[in-house]
């Protein structure tokens, strides 16, 4: 029996499974719509597919550390926030965050098809799909990354109960309380000024020369500033790059808890490093928020269907 658009449509629709995993079924069951959602069912895909196909932006960030020299983030999404404070769904997010942590995976991939430290006779993506089911909504284990320290330590920190997760390596030859206090005082920095680099060293040449000429026409097109010398106009430009960097770069932003308003956190890491006899500085960090650079796609489900008849 020839197998149409319009049968793969309607069996979605019944079952919410996959456009492939649909036409799949009508071919095995020779079109016959009541034996497909059978096949379907049997093969679990009407139930976790049905689920998969709706957009997960909400979640939460986890991290966890081990013996103050590995650390590993993961962002877990839910589609709804009422689902993200569910404590079950918590509970997956620490397992995978734990996973994480243990694992030596490379990407995403590798990592969904480890075996789950929790039940081995499965995979993390196994575990995922069975959470999908018990919880009802689609999940998805968007991203994780790990953090070992090769000379110093790792220090976390979580933001709006799991919007924001950070961990920052620190290079120093001490590791003691004040080290890590003063590692975590920076991470509640990261999370709350975002920055891009730890310092100038890590921006590219490229990218200042973009943000240059970026400028350089935004002065060209203004009738007052485009009129000064090319000597100010130079001027211009670096007082504004610089201003942009000291925003970007960590070791360059206002220290969050500097009392006098104006202590940078590279002077802030200078009195740590003469508190602790030794030089302590940030060697690197991550950042998750949750859901960051997610949108919601519109789709022609129509012209997607065919798309895929025609594959």
């Amino acid at each position: 029996m020839a197998i149409t658009a319009a049968m793969v449509k309607e069996l979605r629709e019944m079952t919410g499974a996959g456009m492939m995993d649909c036409k799949k079924a009508l071919n095995e069951t020779n079109g016959n719509m009541d034996e497909a959602v059978e096949f379907l069912r049997k093969n679990g895909q009407a139930k976790a597919e049905k689920k998969a196909n709706r957009i997960a932006a909400e979640g939460l960030c986890a991290v966890v550390v081990k013996n103050d020299t590995e650390a590993a983030v993961v962002e877990v999404n839910s589609e709804t926030d009422f689902v993200a404070k569910n404590d079950t769904f918590k509970a997956f997010v620490d397992a995978v965050a734990n996973q994480a942590v243990a694992s030596d995976a490379a990407d995403m991939d590798a990592f969904m098809a480890e075996k789950w430290n929790e039940d081995d006779s499965k995979t993390v993506q196994d575990a995922l799909v069975e959470k999908v089911a018990v919880i009802g909504e689609n999940l998805k284990i968007r991203r994780f990354q790990k953090v070992t320290a090769e000379n110093g330590c790792v220090v976390s920190y979580v933001h709006g109960g799991g919007r924001i997760g950070v961990i920052v390596e620190a290079e120093t030859d001490v590791v003691n309380d004040t080290v890590k206090e003063a590692m975590t005082n920076i991470a509640m920095q990261i999370a709350a000024l975002n920055p891009k680099y730890v310092s100038r060293d890590e921006v590219s040449a490229e990218y200042i020369a973009h943000e240059k000429e970026i400028l350089l026409a935004q002065i060209q097109n203004d009738p007052k500033e485009s009129q000064k010398p090319e000597k100010v106009i130079n001027g211009i430009i670096e007082g504004r790059v610089s201003k942009e960097l000291k925003e970007i770069c960590l070791v360059d932003q206002v220290y969050v808890k500097a009392e006098d308003g104006k202590q940078s956190v590279a002077k802030y890491l200078e009195q740590v490093s003469k508190e602790v006899g030794t030089t302590v500085s940030v060697k690197r960090f991550v950042r998750f928020e949750t859901g960051e650079g997610l949108e919601k796609k519109n789709e022609d489900f129509a012209a997607e269907v065919a798309a895929q008849m025609n594959a």
